[in-house]
């Protein structure tokens, strides 16, 4: 059994106010960690800055045994775990850029049962040296957390394959532990219409999970769409825009590395302090970015989707989307780094004209994507008629490009399950299912061309057609259609 203590939830509050010195939860983060605590599985979707981290890391640092947090991106593990030790509390991160005698140390802890939250990525869960050292019978494993579970619908299916893996994780744990072991299993995120909470749900396989859902709307973001007639013309817009905004802090999203290097010294050029930001920089290098816009040395990044998540800076003023993302869910993620200190934010997005005649970067950028999609939707047909009816996913990686993701898109499909969270067996489906992420696409694309209230449509998108019936925010530029400054 698991060995966990009965709390009383004096106890509970009385630990939260030592830890974290706030004097009560806010709605609905008591009820959260009851759940937690009572291993009920849960689903929790709360808008960003609305203190998701502190609903499990306070289950986990309550009880003896090991909370598991599966998280998406190398800064977000970092700046979690940084904050936590920061207060002598027992957590560590694992993955694949740590030096070996950081990882060693991380692993004997492990194995001496010392560590309360353990952060790591998908890929170093299911790496074998970590999947040894979890399943040795005498390891207490209290709960699996995936934190920004969002991710496992926008990257599972193609660019994260191992997400896809995640719901074989607690039956595997559980055959290995003393009979009557629970291991609770929530999954945490910003944003999920309600077809995201349903892959979230099946795929990880949660059991009648409590579910938490909060309303997106933030009334102090006010959301504005621009044509951008030209490459050019979008860069003059974004100038302008900074230039009116002199002692705000921002954010400018991007989709690729190259262009957040480029604008970065175009800006720097031109005598901004600002710095390029993305998942392909070194360590220090994030952290020392990070740290000078949090210090307000510089007032804006040019950032990839790398950064913002887990980084709480409340006095950010305005977010720019350089680029739209393609996915409505990155999209309220990213607008809801501004505003958290509940002032008014202009949350602006630039798009090219609808043609593409003048600038078609916007659209190809779109069909290279779908594109793509498609290709490995091809592969995956393929490949399922030369598998054997069951085998094990590193064989298969090894022996086809892109097997791992044929394999997420196969599970994704309907035609493969997970036996564990290394062995597959395919099974008979219905073929030729649309593609959850093209849908999704092309939910974007009709977020930015429409005429109706922006809250209005995202209400619609993320299942609060009630709330948002004859809505009208009265602060985007589709209700109050007035040039941006």
């Amino acid at each position: 059994m698991n060995q966990s203590a009965t709390t009383s939830w004096n106890e509970v509050r009385s630990a939260f106010q030592k830890i974290w010195g706030y004097e009560d939860f806010r709605p609905p983060q008591g009820e959260i960690i009851h759940s937690l605590l009572a291993k009920k599985d849960a689903l929790i979707i709360m808008p960003t800055g609305g203190g998701k981290s502190i609903c499990f890391q306070l289950p986990a640092l309550l009880q003896t045994g090991l909370t598991l947090v599966v998280s998406p991106l190398l800064a977000l593990m970092e700046n979690q775990v940084q904050e936590l030790r920061s207060r002598n509390l027992s957590a560590a991160l694992l993955h694949s850029e740590l030096p070996s005698s950081g990882r060693r140390h991380t692993l004997q802890a492990l194995e001496r049962q010392e560590l309360r939250l353990l952060y790591l990525s998908p890929e170093t869960l299911l790496s074998l040296p970590v999947w040894e050292r979890l399943c040795q019978p005498q390891m207490v494993i209290n709960g699996l957390i995936l934190d920004e579970a969002h991710c496992l619908v926008q990257w599972g299916d193609t660019f994260r394959p191992a997400y896809r893996r995640l719901g074989a994780v607690r039956p595997a744990l559980l055959k290995s532990k003393p009979p009557g072991t629970e291991i609770v299993l929530a999954a945490f995120t910003a944003t999920a219409d309600p077809p995201a909470q349903r892959i979230i749900k099946e795929t990880l396989q949660l059991q009648q999970p409590a579910i938490f859902h909060m309303n997106p709307y933030r009334s102090n973001l006010n959301p504005s769409v621009r044509i951008a007639w030209t490459p050019r013309g979008r860069k003059q817009q974004l100038l302008k825009f900074i230039q009116n905004r002199p002692k705000q802090s921002g954010l400018v999203y991007v989709r690729t590395r190259r262009d957040s290097e480029n604008l970065a010294a175009w800006l720097q050029e031109l005598g901004f302090a600002t710095a390029s930001y993305h998942a392909g920089l070194e360590a220090e290098e994030r952290r020392s970015v990070e740290a000078s816009w949090l210090s307000g040395k510089i007032p804006f990044v040019l950032c990839t989707s790398a950064f913002g998540m887990g980084i709480n800076k409340p006095d950010v003023g305005w977010v720019v989307h350089f680029h739209a993302p393609l996915l409505l869910s990155e999209y309220v993620q990213e607008i809801g780094r501004a505003g958290r200190d509940g002032k008014s934010a202009d949350v602006l997005t630039l798009m090219s004209e609808p043609t593409g005649w003048l600038d078609p970067e916007d659209k190809q950028r779109r069909r290279f994507f779908e594109d793509r999609v498609r290709s490995l939707q091809l592969s995956a047909q393929q490949l399922v008629k030369k598998l054997p009816p069951r085998g094990e996913v590193n064989a298969v990686a090894r022996q086809f490009p892109d097997g791992a993701i044929a394999l997420s898109l196969l599970h994704s499909a309907g035609q493969l399950n997970w036996l564990d969270p290394f062995h597959y067996s395919i099974v008979k489906s219905v073929q030729n299912q649309p593609s959850k992420e093209l849908v999704a696409s092309q939910q974007m694309t009709k977020y930015l061309t429409t005429k109706q209230c922006r809250w209005e449509f995202l209400l619609n998108a993320f299942g609060f057609e009630k709330e948002a019936a004859n809505w009208h925010c009265g602060h985007c530029d589709n209700c109050r259609p007035i040039p941006q400054k």
